[in-house]
């Protein structure tokens, strides 16, 4: 092999090694984010909290809608006051301004950042996508706690303030999306 042809060949193997990564870098840094809370990343659990301790926090609700989603929405309480580990269920409400159905999907975090980890979901509407029909008006869930293993955490056990907010995004439905793809890729 000569000295262009083994230059050449490194090159492809460096090019297909940055694809590669930059291929993972996704899936990775969601991972990453779910494990640790970075970013504001929120937990999640099948069952609410069994353990709560006498220290109070206070979580406030935000919402924000993508400038193509056609609804209004909105948290129905704006904060609330609750023990650590204690159980709570808060609502937000969305209405359909349009004459349209429409399919949005929120993202969320939490502020700040550290508390992401502690911050736990047992049922939310974030983890479906919501379709709301002309003029419609919805009041959704979302089940939570703060798990008490924060006040032991040497970076999280000052927060106290913890804010929770959401962005709905419009999405199109995974069923329209499956009724538009070839009879032969739904397999």
């Amino acid at each position: 092999m000569t000295r262009e042809q083994r230059t050449v060949s490194m090159l492809v193997g460096v090019v297909v090694l940055m694809g590669g990564l930059a291929w993972a870098a996704v899936p990775f840094y969601n991972w990453f984010c779910k494990v640790t809370g970075y970013g504001g990343t929120t937990q999640t659990a099948e069952q609410p909290s069994d353990e709560m301790i006498d220290e109070v926090v206070r979580v406030r609700f935000d919402a924000n809608t993508d400038k193509n989603l056609d609804w209004t929405f909105r948290p129905m309480e704006t904060k609330m006051e609750l023990k650590i580990g204690e159980n709570a269920m808060a609502f937000y409400e969305a209405v359909n301004n349009s004459d349209e159905p429409i399919t949005g999907t929120a993202s969320y975090n939490v502020a700040p950042d550290v508390a992401g980890y502690y911050f736990i979901k047992v049922q939310c509407f974030c983890f479906t996508e919501q379709t709301l029909q002309p003029g419609e008006r919805v009041e959704m869930p979302i089940n939570f706690y703060v798990d008490p293993e924060l006040v032991d955490d040497r970076d999280a056990k000052w927060v106290r303030d913890i804010t929770l907010s959401y962005t709905f995004h419009r999405t199109e439905p995974k069923q329209a999306a499956l009724d538009l793809a070839p009879a032969d890729a739904v397999n």
